[in-house]
Order: C-alpha cells, then structure tokens, then sequence
C-alpha cells in the first residue's frame, strides 16, 4: 500500500506539470538584496562587484555594503562576487520568487596566493585562508532539498561520511568513532545543548530537528581538530547561522511536510532599522490518527517555537534576539507497547528553550566582537515501565538551566597575524527528583533502585586565545589554548589546539590539526553518587592530517586520516567490560543506577575518509563520501573490544539535477557495514525473561550491512505574488529490513529484532505569498 501512496504522489506532480505549466510564466519578477564584508574582520566592501552570470545583470555594494537588484526574472542564479584582493566567490543555488526580496550575506576573504590562477580556478567552495578551517558547509537550498532529511539539519549531516549509520529513527550524530553526547551546537554565536525532538537526555540526539532548515542561512560542521573557540565537546561543532527577515516587506510561508504543519512570518521591524522573523510548527499525526479513528494507535505530539529579532543599534552595532523553544508528548500504553515491539512503555512530557541576545560590534576596522547572554530550561516529566511485567522503571522529573555569557573579540594586527580571545561564564542549577526501579542489568545481576533527589549548581569558566599566522603566503598557522575551570567537580583543564595548512598551489592544500578536547559528564549521571564528583573529565586527543583538490572550479576533493584517542571515560566496576558511556543506545540511557564509578575508561578511533562534493553550477549537484574506520575501548582485562558504532566502511553518493528552473530530482544512497552487537545468554535470558548479554562475546556479533535509497522530486510554481512549492519524497525506496536492534521479547520469551523504518512516502508543501 505505501508503494502504490508513493508512485501516486509522483505521478500527481507529474500531472501537476500539464495541467499548472502555464502558471509557471517566466514573466514573473523578483529581486534581490544582500550585504558583503570581509570574513576576517566583519567589516563592510564598498565597491565590490556582483553579477548574476546567468543574465548579466549586476550591481555595486553602496558605502556600507548593501546591494540590491531589481526585476530578476523569477528562477536559480549563481551570483558571483569581485572584489580587488579578495578570492572571486560565485554564490550557487540563488533563487529569485515571484514578489519577494531574497536577502543574502556574502563573506570574502582575501587571497592567500598572489596571482591570477586564483581568479580563474576559486570560487564555489569558500576560501576561509585560515588553518583553523576543517569542516563541511551547506547553503540553504543544499539544505531545504536534501533527500532523506525531512528539514532536519542532523539527518543531512548524516550523510557524510564521517558520521557513522545506525539507525534512521534517530538523529544521533556519532562523528569520527565518537558517541552521540560528543558533539555542540551553536547558533548564532548562542550554544544550544539539544536541538531536537524528543531529547535523550544527557547526549545531543533525539528523534527529528527542531530548527526550521526555512530560518537557516548556512551551516558549518566541523568534524574534529577545532579551534579553541569551542569547548566541552569531543568530537564536533555544528554552527548554524539563521536568516534575518525581510527589512523591506511582510512575508508569510505556510508549512506542509513530515516535520508538522505550520508557518514562517517576516517583516521589517517599525521606525528602526531592523527586521524580525517568526517559525511556528505543530505535529499532525495524532489530528489525522483522531480523525480516521485507528483504535489503539498512539501518536506523539510535538511543536517548536522559534524566532531572530535583528535591530541596528548604529552602522557598527547590532543587537540580535534569538529563541528556540520546543514540546514533546508521548504516551504510549502497555497494549501499543506490546504491538509495536517496544521495551518500555509510560509518558513523556518534555519541554525545552533556549532564549539569548547577541551583541555585534565592529570597533575598529581591525577588531570586532560578538557578545551572548543565553538561558536555557530543559524540563523532563518521564514515566517509563517495563513492557513484559509493567514494572516502573524510571520516574524522571528532571529541570536543567544554565545562564551562559559568551565573548570572543577579534584582532586584526596584520595581514599575516589575526588573534582571537574570549572568555565564557556559564552557571548551572539543575534539579532531580527521580526513582529509578530495582532491575537486571546487562549482564543478569540484580542492580538495586535509587532515589535521586537533589539540587546541584555550579558554575564552569573558559578562557580561549587563538593566534592564526600566515608567514608566508603559502603557509598558514594557528595555536591556540583554551583554559577551563568547573566548581562542581573542582577540574581545572589545557587544552592546546594548533593547525597548520600548505598551499602547494591554488588546487591543492595540505592542512594538519592536533588539540587536546574535554568535556564533562552529562549531570544526569554525575549527580547519581556523590564520590563521582571526583571523576576526571573524559579527555580525547585529535590527530588529523588531509588534503584539498580543487578539481574544477565547482568539483572538490577532500581526503582525511585521523586518530583520536580517548582517555578517562567512567566505568561501572560492576560491569566492567561493557563501555558504559554506550550504554545510552543498547540498554535504557543515563537513567539507571550504576551506584559508584571510576574514570579509568580508553577508547581510540582512526580512520582513512575521502569526499568529492559538486556545486550547482550547471544541471548537477551532488557528493560522493566513503571512509574506512575503526572505534573501539579497553575493558577491564586489557582486552580491546569494538564499540557498538563500528561501521568499519561507508560509502554514500548524493545529488540531484535540474533540467530547468521549476524541476529538481534528487537522491541519496548509503552503503555501511553492520555495526557490532553481543548476542543474548539464551539459557540465562530465558530463565529470567529479559534481556542478558553473554559476557563471554561482547560486541563479536555484527548486524547485517545497512543500505537504503531516498528518492525526491521538487515543482516549483510561480505565480504574480507568490510561489509554491510541491515535493515528493520516498525513504527506503526498495524497502531494505535494515537491524535497529535486537531485544528480549517478554511476551514470547525469546530474541527479536527491531527493523529501522521500512519504505516511507512522505509529501510537502511550502507556500509564500
């Protein structure tokens, strides 16, 4: 039935084509605005030239640096940027719609190489010129169209090849042999710990996005070796910078897709200079469930909240207001427990949000600054029960907040020498009043409940410095050191950071990184025994070298080897050979009582990654990833075991073509093998009807290879006034039985096994006027 759904949706939009194509008059207009400074310091280009190569039609950046272009013909540019001294920059995937202004912000960097080779072979990928950049970026439009991500920033990074595949019901980022809790998030310059759906708690992870991809401008992932900047993560950085709204009219979109129904508001903001911009969205499956009356069936219900407030204090300060605030519900009973495969069953009401300012301030034509105050509020009221018996498990009722001040200046002393510090201030007060239930653990024995009830605040205090040095013009360095100081667990951390990058010419850079990363436990699990106050931060070690080829001007290749070591991880005495800080994806999280731990946990990870990645200059996009790689800990014999995101190999193809400016086709592919799992101790499972784990064989078992294809078609509509948009989209086209996991089925008493999604059609719609 969901094949047929799907070929139908398809063959509607085809039909569509027939029956609408006169509406997609090309004589419809729009136009363009946008601002261009230099990336170092933030400053204004007067004079820099854009043109649309597709039509010739162009404009010149006033004294502050504000373009614009009127009556452009509706459809896709790509807009190029020229400026005396700065690496050429050509912007793909620009899109003009009927009535509305896009509004662009253009970064230019100053040429690292002296000659005229730089002129004709740069362009499409960003020349940062600086050693500290090791990562992914992604415009809108790569966004918005991504097959298989369903507008969830997290499921697009996943198809990179440094992020391991193991399950597409969650969006759990494991980078480069890491684990879900290692990686941070920022937007615009304010951290946000979680920004998904249906959090689980104590790591980054969770079920779908919560950021509008239709509020987000860009995003960079930085996959390891960052710079001092950042701190309190292990593994990865994603900062995403959202939009600003239009400064010169109202706009309204209306929302129809898998992440819910909703809309995005924009406008100028009255007698200042400034805008604002607003993001609601709610889930539908529980109304469409109500309204066809499926019986028994449950549906979660979650909505998001998010808005940027962006005023200009003076030309040289802006104050911008951001919040990001979301709710889930989830309350599945015993009887859709049980007919469903899951091992618990309860309610969740979860409510998280994030709120900051930020403060811009260009001081000097050689320094700037970005300065945040944030607060956020995570509130969990949690019930879960065992399945098989109904038991209480976990009675969470959890309410994290932090206030967080977040200062980074930069200097520009010379061409050649560029310094960054700053300092972070961050207070904790967290709440916990939980039980957790007498259970069995992995390995059969009888763990004893715990009630949780305390308050905890602390207070952590960064300092970082970053000095970025180019001595000559084919070589640039960077040396950094951040220092951090956390009251709760009296810890006092260095962390040295230096990257170096050697243009061999204007195709081809070799870049090397090396730091030293820590970051503290999650509070959930700390706060369980008062003695693991005295645990030391888990710690990892980066070594990465690699290479970038410009192929052609829009073609990039980018191999990468790295080794990352890891050192004192906790470790529960009582089970002593399983990875606890894994515990969190095979067993039930960071909500069990593992009463005293010590910090004597080793993990290493190293891989060999390459990636070609193709912008939209013509009729094809696209990327290619594969990677071999290897994750594994120490248990307590000494003995090195894989950790259960061992893919070992990936290999990824992506893209899409537009034959003209109202089509798009797109698809992705993934190929990965079967990550590890420890098979069940049937004699001792079946005796006490529930899952236990022969020790004699942890993680020597592997699930079978994981593949799945996701198919997309766009059509676009342009009308005098608005625009529409009409995308259909299938998930695990050929209906791959990819493992999720393998559980004890309490029912039957015996194994099983949970399948990830199986084939999944899913429709949008977007609709601007």
């Amino acid at each position: 039935m969901k094949v047929s759904h799907s070929y139908l949706i398809i063959g509607l939009l085809i039909i569509s084509d027939v029956i609408t194509g006169p509406f997609a008059d090309p004589g419809y207009y729009g136009s363009i605005r946008g601002y261009v400074r230099d990336g170092d310091t933030n400053q204004p280009l007067p004079g820099a030239n854009i043109i649309l190569i597709d039509n010739g039609i162009g404009a010149a950046t006033d004294e502050r640096g504000y373009f614009e272009i009127d009556r452009i013909p509706v459809g896709g540019y790509i807009l190029q940027f020229d400026f005396m001294g700065y690496a050429l920059r050509k912007e793909p995937d620009v899109i003009i719609k009927s009535g509305r202004t896009t509004e662009i912000d253009v970064e230019l960097f100053s040429t690292v190489l002296e000659s005229e080779e730089v002129t004709i072979t740069a362009g499409y990928f960003d020349s940062h010129g600086s050693a500290e950049h090791n990562g992914v970026e992604f415009g809108y439009e790569e966004i918005r169209r991504a097959p298989g991500s369903a507008g969830d920033v997290s499921r697009i990074i996943m198809g990179l090849p440094s992020i391991a595949k193991v399950d597409d019901q969650k969006n759990m980022l494991i980078v480069r042999g890491g684990s879900p809790m290692e990686n941070g998030f920022y937007v615009d310059n304010i951290e946000i710990p979680n920004i998904n759906h249906f959090p689980s708690q104590g790591t980054s992870g969770g079920a779908i996005g919560v950021i509008n991809v239709d509020l987000i401008e860009d995003v960079e992932f930085l996959t390891g070796g960052f710079s001092s900047l950042y701190g309190d993560r292990l593994s990865s950085i994603m900062e995403l910078s959202l939009r600003e709204g239009n400064r010169e009219e109202h706009d309204v979109q209306l929302d129809f897709n898998f992440a819910g129904i909703g809309g995005v508001a924009e406008g100028p903001v009255p007698h200042v200079s400034g805008s604002w911009l607003v993001s609601v969205r709610r889930s539908y499956l529980d109304l469409l469930i109500d309204a066809i009356d499926v019986g028994t069936a449950v549906a979660p219900v979650y909505a998001d909240y998010q808005g940027k407030l962006v005023f200009d204090l003076s030309p040289n300060h802006t104050i911008t207001a951001l919040f990001v605030a979301s709710e889930d519900h989830n309350t599945p009973d015993r009887e859709t427990a049980e007919e469903n495969d899951m091992v618990v069953f309860g309610n969740q009401d979860i409510y998280e949000i994030t709120a900051g300012v930020n403060w811009k301030a260009l001081w000097h034509e050689s320094a700037f600054s970005n300065t945040s105050l944030s607060f956020t509020r995570s509130d969990f009221d949690e019930d879960f029960y065992e399945t098989g018996t109904g038991i209480p498990l976990i009675r969470n009722r959890s309410l994290e907040q932090s206030l967080k001040l977040r200062n980074v200046n930069h200097l520009i002393l010379s061409k050649a020498l560029k310094l960054v510090l700053g300092v972070e201030i961050k207070h904790t007060k967290d709440n916990y009043d939980n039980f957790y239930g007498e259970y069995t653990d992995a390995l059969g024995d009888t763990i004893p409940g715990l009630v949780m009830i305390t308050d905890i605040s602390a207070q952590k205090y960064s300092g970082f410095f970053s000095c970025r040095m180019q001595p000559i013009p084919r070589l640039s360095l960077s040396a950094g050191l951040r220092a951090v100081h956390c009251s709760y667990s009296e810890n006092t951390h260095l962390s040295p950071r230096f990257s170096v990058a050697y243009s061999l010419n204007s195709l081809t850079t070799i870049r090397g990184s090396t730091g030293t990363f820590f970051q503290s436990l999650p509070m959930l699990l700390s706060a369980q025994n008062e003695s693991n106050r005295e645990l030391k931060d888990p710690c990892s070690r980066h070594f990465i070298i690699g290479v970038d080829r410009l192929i052609t001007e829009s073609v990039r290749l980018s191999l990468d080897a790295y080794l990352k070591t890891y050192k004192n991880f906790p470790m529960d005495p009582a089970q002593s050979d399983l990875f606890l800080i894994d515990e969190m994806y095979y067993r039930y999280g960071f909500y069990l009582n593992h009463e005293k731990l010590i910090d004597t946990g080793k993990a290493r990870a190293y891989g060999l990654e390459g990636m070609i990645q193709k912008k939209l200059a013509r009729d094809f996009y696209g990327l290619i990833g594969a990677s071999y790689f290897r994750t594994r800990y120490c248990d307590s014999r000494n003995a090195w075991r894989d950790r259960v995101f061992d893919n070992r190999f990936i290999f990824g193809i992506e893209g899409g073509y537009k034959p003209n400016e109202i089509w798009e086709f797109s698809m992705r592919w993934i190929y990965a093998g079967g990550v590890p799992y420890t098979p069940f101790d049937i004699e001792q499972s079946t005796q006490l009807n529930r899952a236990v784990l022969d020790e004699d064989h942890i993680n020597e078992s592997r699930n079978p290879d994981y593949h799945s294809l996701n198919l997309r078609i766009d059509r676009r509509f342009h009308f005098s006034h608005s625009n529409l948009i009409l995308y259909a989209s299938v998930w695990n086209a050929y209906n791959r039985k990819n493992t999720a996991s393998r559980f004890w089925n309490q029912v039957e008493n015996r194994p099983d096994t949970i399948n990830q999604w199986g084939i999944l059609p899913i429709i949008g719609v977007e609709f601007e006027f």
